[in-house]
């Protein structure tokens, strides 16, 4: 298996610098923390569980993004979708930021790894672009 395509926790377990525990743990706080549209748009009383469920539905079924659907059945508008768009990337955890809020890296060895990580896979798309 090429490195190329590692994930970025799956880089730093093959470095031996987090254990597989640290790639969930860090995944669990991502999904613990990082909030879907739908979720975030009942927090603000928009919509019900119901409203969720509904528009679940219609996704599997159009495969239209949650918040197209909720505009396409009337159940939000594309002004109130664009702003939960808005705060669910201003509060999005990465999975390098979960990995320090936990404690496993400092912001300073999390750094030093991105760096390696992207000189890593600019270097293997070089690599690849010129085989062809």
């Amino acid at each position: 298996m090429s490195e190329h395509h590692l994930l970025f926790g799956q880089f730093l377990y093959q470095k031996g610098v987090i254990s597989r525990l640290d790639i969930f743990n860090a995944r669990r706080y991502q999904k613990e923390n990082n909030l879907k549209i739908g979720e975030l748009a009942k927090k603000k009383g928009w919509i019900t569980d119901e409203d969720i469920e509904r528009i679940l539905v219609i996704q599997e079924e159009t495969r239209e993004k949650f918040g197209e659907a909720a505009v396409n059945e009337k159940i939000l508008q594309q002004n109130q979708v664009d702003e939960l768009i808005r705060e669910q990337k201003d509060t999005y955890t990465l999975f390098g930021e979960a990995i320090v809020k936990l404690g496993v890296l400092s912001t300073e060895d999390l750094m030093k790894y991105l760096k390696e990580y992207s000189r890593l896979q600019i270097t293997e798309k070089e690599e690849s672009g010129s085989k062809h």
